[in-house]
């Protein structure tokens, strides 16, 4: 047998470079997973909403009147049209087309002229709702109604991000960056959850925050869990106290597969990134940064600049060219760096992720 082919290889070139692969990641996994809509603060009162992307499809998130959170698809239950654009507020939500009007809770409340079609029980037509789970103030949709839920998709990592960030049930969103990159969604995902790549790239992460020689990426269910120590405090390129807590000087990430991450730098900061798949060879991620009660901090702010003038951009600058890579006919997918010790020299967590990859084009 040649040795070769034993090997752990990467896709092939067609997962990144085919429309069709797109679609049918857009019918199964990308509608059977769990997806970042947004945070709760940003529909504090009553009639609040926002809208959003998921494998194509539009839906939005309202705070009804009793305050619970819904997400619905975009769609009146009439002609099709849709319902609502961007974000507002709304004591109900009536269709531009005919006039429906509906309940926040998504009850048809009126339309015109409905009293005079036989039969017709206005009772019975609602808007349809998404799966929706509220992640310590993070709202997650799964398009999928029989979803299992989120602890037995990332198991563990409610708890372990409350113990990172204490004061969670506090935070609100204090920035956000949107860039669209010129890759296939899943390029960026792979180079985000491995830092194989680290050393030589990202050198003010390297050598500002972390300690590389520590950082190591586990599986945790659906989930790859990063784990490292924080750089020395004399070469940390932003101050930290490290007796605030036990998890004060580490840097922790939660990768939930398939488009979200939870990244907490040491001194308990929470980032996360989303991923929203635009087409086959465009993704448009969201960084966001959290803080308590959406206070201004310098330190945050700094740190968030900071991230977005190195760590971002020299990665924007790795991944498309990975994309052009891909679409070069000289390419033949190479053998993956699969260290059975783990470690930041080791690419095990892209052998687990392109596994999912690969059933996530399968589920239908």
């Amino acid at each position: 047998m040649n040795p070769q082919s034993e090997l752990t290889r990467n896709l092939p070139r067609r997962y990144y470079t085919e429309p069709e692969i797109l679609v049918r990641e857009r019918e199964g996994a990308l509608s059977t997973t769990w997806q970042y809509a947004g945070h709760e603060s940003q529909i504090p009162e009553r009639g609040d909403y926002f809208t959003f992307e998921i494998a194509g499809q539009g839906l939005f998130c309202v705070r009804d009147s009793e305050r619970k959170i819904h997400a619905f698809f975009n769609v009146c239950q009439h002609r099709a049209h849709e319902l609502v654009t961007g974000v507002g507020n709304k004591r109900v939500i009536v269709c531009p087309y005919h006039a429906w009007t509906y309940n926040l809770d998504g009850q048809l409340r009126y339309g015109r002229n409905l009293s005079s079609v036989p039969g017709l029980d206005i009772s019975k037509i609602c808007l349809t709702s998404a799966k929706l789970e509220n992640f310590h103030g993070f709202l997650f949709v799964n398009l999928d109604s029989e979803a299992r839920s989120m602890e037995e998709w990332y198991p563990n990592v409610h708890e372990e991000i409350r113990e990172f960030v204490p004061q969670i049930d506090r935070l609100k969103l204090f920035r956000v960056e949107k860039l669209v990159e010129n890759c296939n969604w899943k390029l960026s995902v792979e180079n985000y959850s491995e830092c194989y790549h680290c050393p030589i790239n990202h050198k003010a992460f390297s050598n500002g925050i972390i300690k590389p020689e520590t950082y190591d990426i586990q599986p945790q269910g659906y989930c790859l869990r990063h784990t490292t120590e924080c750089q020395n405090l004399d070469k940390m390129s932003y101050p930290i106290y490290l007796e605030a807590n036990a998890t004060a000087g580490k840097y922790s990430s939660w990768y939930l597969w398939p488009m979200f991450s939870f990244q907490v730098y040491p001194g308990n900061i929470l980032n996360t990134y989303c991923w929203r798949d635009i087409d086959v060879d465009h993704v448009e991620v969201q960084r966001g940064w959290f803080s308590v009660d959406g206070e201004d901090s310098e330190v945050i702010d700094a740190l968030a600049e900071q991230d977005l003038q190195t760590t971002v951009a020299e990665d924007i600058r790795l991944v498309e060219s990975v994309q052009r890579g891909m679409r070069n006919r000289g390419y033949r997918p190479g053998p993956l760096v699969v260290d059975p010790k783990g470690g930041v020299h080791s690419e095990h967590s892209i052998e687990v992720l392109q596994e999912w990859m690969r059933a996530g084009i399968q589920t239908q």
